[in-house]
C-alpha cells in the first residue's frame, strides 16, 4: 500500500470535503424533528412494556405470599 505524506492527506481531505453535499437547513430541521418524534414514540412504547412487566411481576409476587 502506498504511503501518503501528511500534506497529500490534507489535500485529499480538502478535495473530498468539497464533494460533500451538505443538507439544507430544512432537511436538518426535519431530520431533528423526526428523531424527537421517534424517540418519544419509543419512550412511550418502552414505558408501556415496562409497566406491563411490573404489573406481571407484582401479581406473581402477591401470589407467592
Amino acid at each position: 500500500m502506498a504511503k501518503t505524506t501528511p500534506l497529500e492527506f490534507i489535500n485529499q481531505v480538502k478535495a473530498e470535503t468539497r464533494r460533500v453535499v451538505w443538507p439544507t437547513w430544512k432537511e436538518t430541521w426535519l431530520t431533528g424533528l423526526m428523531v424527537v418524534i421517534m424517540t418519544t414514540i419509543l419512550a412511550l412504547f418502552f414505558l408501556g412494556v415496562d409497566s406491563m412487566f411490573n404489573a406481571i411481576v407484582t401479581a406473581l409476587l402477591k401470589l407467592a405470599q
